[in-house]
């Protein structure tokens, strides 16, 4: 698809959403990896986030207060449902505030959630194992021979064949998949949000875990940050933390890969480097 065809597709989306919601109303794309986020913002200063076809699962998230309010859901003819949530002002979190207590709090809440997993369950998600996690990886890779120059990205692939089945399968929840910092909204009330939903999965917490810990917080701290989540460091916990981190990385490069963005693929190369 051009630029042009690109940006003209966007300005009808706009347009639409301008229609659906009425003249008062102006219209913003929220950038985003999908294309599908909004801001909303009427003329006496009401504002919203509007995103089309969110998950159900972002209703209990709302309800448990881990995402932004849901203000309305509305089903088009289409079939398609748009989701209306408060526009929140704050920021998200700077990479060296992902040590704070907070964090790791909330964390813990939304893995300890009775309410999450069971709607995540109902609406068909299946616990993720390491093997499924590595079939997928190895499928992906195939589609992108390129990556294979990168003598990281074989270690990688080695390291997880050869530990996938050494890496024991604990209490299933809900993961985020994918903890960055920027995912982390502090709103102007010092309360903090874990927003984008749209790759949770069931699994076990070392996924969320491996990824926060080794991409953020040094490992001298990481047994501190643990009991503030509430659980103790274990070499069976540091076993899994690596396996999933080391997944997640080869998850994201190809991503990289695939969206041609070259200089996040490097940088994440060099995080994986640092791992292995």
């Amino acid at each position: 698809m051009t630029e042009e065809n690109s940006t003209r597709i966007e300005e009808l989306k706009v347009n639409w959403l301008e229609q659906l919601l009425g003249d008062e109303w102006s219209i913003t794309p929220a950038g985003g990896s999908t294309g599908e986020a909004y801001y909303a913002k009427k003329q006496e200063g009401k504002r919203l986030f509007l995103k089309r076809n969110s998950s159900p699962f972002l209703a209990v998230l709302s309800a448990e207060g881990i995402v932004p309010k849901l203000v309305w859901t509305k089903r088009l003819e289409s079939g398609d449902v748009i989701t209306a949530q408060d526009w929140m002002d704050g920021r998200e979190l700077e990479p060296e505030e992902m040590a704070h207590p907070r964090v790791a709090k909330l964390l813990s809440k939304i893995h300890h959630s009775k309410e999450l997993l069971d709607m995540l369950m109902r609406l068909g998600k299946s616990p993720l194992s390491p093997a499924d996690i590595l079939t997928d990886i190895v499928n992906d890779l195939s589609l992108t021979t390129n990556l294979k120059q990168y003598k990281e990205v074989n270690q990688a692939l080695a390291y997880l064949e050869e530990q996938c089945f050494d890496v024991q399968d604990g209490e299933c929840v809900v993961c985020h998949c994918d903890t960055n910092h920027n995912n982390w909204l502090l709103s102007s009330e010092e309360y903090l949000y874990l927003i984008d939903w749209d790759n949770a999965m069931v699994a076990d917490p070392a996924l969320d875990l491996g990824m926060l810990l080794y991409f953020y917080i040094p490992e001298v701290y990481w047994e501190e940050w643990l009991d503030d989540y509430g659980i103790e460091l274990s070499d069976e916990l540091l076993q899994k933390m690596k396996w999933y981190a080391v997944s997640q990385l080869l998850t994201f490069i190809q991503w990289h890969e695939m969206r041609g963005e070259s200089g996040e693929v490097e940088e994440r190369v060099r995080l994986l480097r640092s791992i292995l």
